[in-house]
């Protein structure tokens, strides 16, 4: 049998997205899945809509947030529940493919991959593609990643039995802290170049600001990762051109 598979999504204030967003879940191909949705005190529909779909969906599950902390405190409150060896991260604007997570889970298996990322397009809120395949590199190691932008958030998968604990920094960026915790203890990363996943361009998601984005960035190199000034300029300075080139061509 084929492991279970945690689906981690941190929901706020989505309530036009966030149908659409389990609908791409509930449309895999794998079934043997369960949707951890972590609602951060959403001020609209949103958890009402989530409790519904869950009533008639029992693998789609409600976790309400106490206060309003967060997309990383959200997504811990998600990894605490979640009962699969497996964790797939999907936001509530995004959107997977139908073999998203049969192809992942087939590929992740024959790499002995503590972690792996996909292939992706961008959709605008229409949800018009737009721009090109943002391909992926067929691995990193930790030094590597320092250096990239390649792992995005809803098509990484982390296997917890090779990966070890799985813990959210509350950070800016706290899912590229993630990974780099997890490459960090010697696991490489592997890439599936396949188009598998639709990152939806929001005006207002957490991310959208590139400037704000690169601040992050160098506070994980120097506060939170503990690089040297003259390496955290060098891994900057790579990071900055990729991230440019990535978001060259909408």
């Amino acid at each position: 049998m084929m492991p279970l598979v945690s689906i981690i999504t941190p929901s706020w204030n989505v309530e036009g997205l966030i149908e659409e967003t389990i609908r791409s879940v509930q449309d895999q191909t794998f079934a043997d899945w369960e949707l951890l949705i972590a609602d951060d005190c959403s001020t609209d529909r949103t958890p009402a809509i989530i409790a519904a779909i869950g009533e008639r969906d029992p693998r789609v599950k409600l976790i309400r947030q106490a206060r309003n902390g967060g997309p990383a405190l959200a997504r811990q409150a998600s990894i605490d529940a979640a009962q699969g060896r497996y964790l797939a991260f999907l936001d509530s604007d995004d959107l997977w493919l139908p073999g998203k997570l049969e192809c992942q889970l087939a590929f992740a298996r024959e790499k002995r991959a503590a972690l792996s990322y996909t292939a992706f397009r961008r959709i605008d809120e229409s949800n018009t593609v737009t721009g090109r395949l943002i391909e992926v590199p067929a691995s990193l190691t930790y030094d590597q990643l320092l250096e990239n932008t390649a792992i995005a958030t809803l098509t990484a998968m982390v296997d917890r039995e090779i990966a070890g604990p799985v813990v959210m920094k509350n950070e800016g960026y706290d899912d590229f802290c993630l990974w780099l915790s997890i490459l960090k203890r010697g696991h490489t990363a592997y890439g599936l170049n396949e188009d598998l996943a639709r990152y939806r361009v929001r005006g207002s998601s957490v991310s959208s600001r590139p400037v704000r984005s690169a601040k992050w960035v160098w506070h994980i190199y120097r506060n939170v990762e503990r690089l040297s000034l003259i390496r955290s300029s060098w891994c900057f300075a790579h990071w900055g051109a990729r991230a440019w080139l990535k978001r060259r061509e909408f």
